[in-house]
């Protein structure tokens, strides 16, 4: 049985058939679930890269700095993957 654009989604396709929008793929379980380990690497050696010296002396860190060293590259992963997923809806 071939795979089909439709079995590789994870949300229900609109009555109108057309394919899911984007912020829905990029929060679909599986597709949010890489990101998020995505984001628990690169985010993590961003923050020794960012905020080290701080954290070894001691210091205070920016909290909404050290937060986007997380949120940054969770949206890159998801966005990536989910127009991986919807240009696959428009392939044949």
């Amino acid at each position: 049985m071939p795979v089909t654009p439709r079995s590789l989604a994870t949300d229900p396709v609109s009555p109108t058939g057309q394919p899911p929008s984007l912020l829905a793929l990029m929060f679909s379980r599986r597709i949010a679930i890489s990101a998020m380990r995505v984001s628990a690497v690169v985010g993590t050696v961003l923050n020794l890269i960012n905020n080290g010296p701080q954290l070894w002396q001691h210091h205070s860190v920016n909290v909404w700095q050290a937060l986007l060293n997380y949120v940054v590259p969770f949206c890159v992963s998801a966005y990536s993957a989910a127009r991986n997923e919807r240009s696959r809806w428009s392939s044949p």
